[in-house]
């Protein structure tokens, strides 16, 4: 596996002894985008000015994004894809010195391809508290100095609004939109909250509402963040490289990816196997599972924020399409465009259940008359990495 590629769009693989090497040297406080930065093939919002559900107002905030194709005269061709937690702007192209991984979606968009550059004007922006481009906690404040701990807290529905001012102010009325996991619910809240804008729904791998299951598991992720002495509280920003939160975001993301694939894959991939050959019975050696973790982990921290690790979670924990609006059953209801609900049969992030209960509620046509199912070693990251099942389900939804 490349050092460059995101280890949610690839398969498990053994890690090499190469690839450990490449990770020596202390990393930065943070491993976020920051201003000076080169600018890669990033596009930025004009500032804008958001009022929160929490009751503050984020001011002088802007999105990252990126875009490929045209958008034509009628402006009725845009296909907004939004990125799962740990995702940015970057859908497709290399890795460079701007972004740090190769796009998530390289097989899904493109000339030709699932979602056609060809045929559609396609936006992907960095979502509002993310760390690559967009206005997040290690952005600097109206102060002058990084946010930290004194960034809002965000909701899945701010950030959505967020995405429809983007949207505004590129003078596109009316759109399809497309998320899996945490872009899902930015997707459903869209679609609810603004029908007579959303023309197409792609919802992947993505429940109605985030159970206590979810956040139970998203919670411990976020304590190990917290817990870590070089947290600080938020603000560690002006930490030297190797002091800041390092272990407890890479402890954190350990956690995730052990949600993000399967059972079967990780058992499939690498058994009992050592790493390296060196016994972890008698020699001080690791499982080779261990070493995937704790590569993965330790590459996480490269490219990303602590704080906005934490803000993305909270964010996803406030999910829930019928708060203030009856019930999860009522506000599906009100969704009546052409939609794609797709499951992962063995996701054990968010279960079938979920996009089942979104599929038996909404009141528009499905693809594929009702919720499609895709069967993947891979667990939750299925979405990402199963590119032609994926992609054949939303060629039928871009029809």
């Amino acid at each position: 596996m490349d050092f460059q590629i995101s280890e949610d769009s690839a398969p498990s693989e053994f890690i090499t002894e190469e690839q450990r090497r490449q990770l020596v040297g202390r990393p930065p406080a943070t491993g976020a985008w920051i201003v000076g930065d080169p600018v890669g093939d990033r596009k930025f919002s004009e500032v804008f000015s958001l009022d929160l559900e929490s009751g503050e107002k984020l001011a002088s905030a802007r999105l990252a994004y990126e875009s490929w194709g045209q958008l034509n005269a009628e402006k009725d061709n845009a296909v907004l894809v939004l990125h799962a937690l740990t995702g940015d702007s970057h859908a497709i192209g290399p890795a460079s010195s701007a972004h740090p991984t190769a796009g998530w979606w390289n097989g899904i968009i493109g000339d030709g391809l699932a979602i056609d550059t060809g045929r559609f004007f396609v936006i992907t922006p960095n979502v509002l508290g993310g760390c690559q481009g967009s206005t997040g906690p290690s952005s600097l404040s109206p102060k002058g100095k990084e946010y930290g701990s004194s960034f809002p807290q965000l909701t899945i529905r701010d950030q959505a609004r967020a995405f429809l001012l983007l949207m505004d102010q590129l003078g596109i009325e009316k759109f399809i939109v497309i998320g899996g996991s945490m872009a899902g619910m930015h997707a459903l809240e869209l679609a609810i909250e603004y029908p007579q804008r959303v023309l197409k729904l792609g919802i992947l791998a993505a429940p109605a509402y985030s159970t206590a299951d979810q956040i139970a598991l998203n919670t411990v992720q976020l304590e190990a963040i917290r817990s870590d002495e070089n947290f600080a509280q938020g603000d560690y920003y002006e930490a030297k490289a190797g002091f800041g939160p390092h272990r407890g975001l890479a402890l954190a993301r350990r956690m995730a990816l052990l949600n993000y694939r399967s059972p079967q894959e990780l058992n499939e991939r690498f058994g009992r196997s050592w790493q390296s050959q060196v016994s972890p019975l008698t020699e001080g050696g690791k499982y080779a599972v261990e070493s995937y973790l704790d590569f993965h982990g330790n590459k996480f921290v490269r490219r990303f924020d602590a704080n906005s690790y934490i803000t993305l979670v909270t964010a996803m924990n406030s999910h829930d399409v019928g708060r203030g609006r009856g019930s999860v059953e009522e506000a599906l209801s009100t969704i009546s465009c052409p939609t794609l609900v797709l499951g992962i049969e063995n996701d054990r992030l968010f279960p079938l259940s979920g996009q089942r209960q979104i599929a038996e509620n909404i009141s528009g046509p499905l693809v594929g008359g009702g919720l499609q199912v895709i069967a993947s070693e891979f667990g939750h990251d299925g979405f990402l990495i199963e590119t032609e099942a994926v992609g054949e389900r939303l060629r039928e939804l871009l029809a």
